[in-house]
């Protein structure tokens, strides 16, 4: 359970912080800094890095959060309610993850590719309002996961 726990929170970690660093740090500071091309490919590149780590993130989620929840509460049934909070909410950052990753994130690359930097823009604008979407699921997620069963 040790392990599972560590790497469950391990991976929540890399996802909602690289979140909150790429939101709240490096998106000011390529605005200061960089004009719309180089910001916008500066963006492609970032993604296609972090994007790889989210996977990898939401598959070790996953894995151990269902491990635990069997193995540990013997299903859904032995769960607290923060259990079931965590789990719901964790699945809508999940799919609000996969639409940014096929449809926004997608269409950006294209455009940078084309030199569409108006179309990369909105792109990236889209981006930036669902991250900031899941920034807040995933803080109160983390709230209830570690004080829930508190409460």
């Amino acid at each position: 359970m040790s392990y599972s726990i560590a790497i469950h929170l391990l991976s929540a970690v890399i996802w909602v912080g690289g979140m909150i660093f790429a939101h709240n740090s490096l998106r000011p500071a390529a605005v200061q800094v960089l004009e719309p091309p180089l910001r916008l490919e500066l963006w492609v590149q970032v993604f296609r890095r972090f994007f790889v780590l989210v996977w990898g993130s939401i598959a070790l989620i996953l894995i151990t959060g269902y491990w635990m929840l069997f193995n540990y509460f013997g299903g859904f049934a032995g769960a607290g309610n923060h259990i079931h909070i965590m789990h719901g909410a964790g699945w809508i950052m999940v799919f609000v993850y996969m639409y940014v990753f096929f449809s926004p994130y997608r269409q950006l690359k294209h455009a940078v590719i084309v030199q569409d930097y108006p179309l990369a823009g909105a792109q990236l604008n889209r981006i930036r309002k669902l991250v900031g979407l899941n920034i807040l699921i995933g803080m109160s997620v983390i709230i209830v996961a570690s004080a829930g069963r508190y409460i």
